[in-house]
């Protein structure tokens, strides 16, 4: 779950096998629910660039995502796309190679998912995950 500001959204890790992910250069692709959650979440916050996606150790099985506003660039790699600034942060360029961030509202909750191809496996709490 990442921590954004009084839990506004979480996000959940998946490995992805039973559909392809189209192979990409991009460090991180971002759905159309995506950039549209993002643009909301920004809209009120006219002193953010936009969002800062990292990991950082977690869980009972290594890495997890954590995404945060952000109001500057700082030494992190930029994706726009759709007019959304997402910044990586160094250490998760490597993990996030070939991801898909999209964003999934259903009838008991709504979270920023990552749809990671290179993901060798979860924990049981969906918390983490190894590379």
């Amino acid at each position: 779950m990442v921590n954004m500001s009084a839990s506004l959204v979480q996000e959940t890790v998946q490995a992805v096998s039973k559909r392809k992910l189209q192979p990409t250069w991009t460090t991180l692709t971002l759905t159309p629910p995506a950039v549209n959650k993002i643009k909301q979440l920004i809209k009120d916050k006219p002193e953010h660039l936009g969002v800062k996606v990292g990991v950082r150790t977690r869980g009972s099985n290594g890495l997890s995502y954590t995404l945060e506003y952000t109001k500057i660039k700082g030494d992190s790699d930029e994706v726009i796309q759709d007019g959304v600034r997402v910044f990586i942060k160094k250490k998760a360029k490597l993990t996030l190679l070939g991801t898909e961030m999209d964003y999934v509202e259903d009838k008991l909750s709504s979270e920023f998912v990552f749809n990671n191809s290179n993901i060798k496996g979860t924990c049981g709490c969906i918390e983490s995950f190894n590379i």
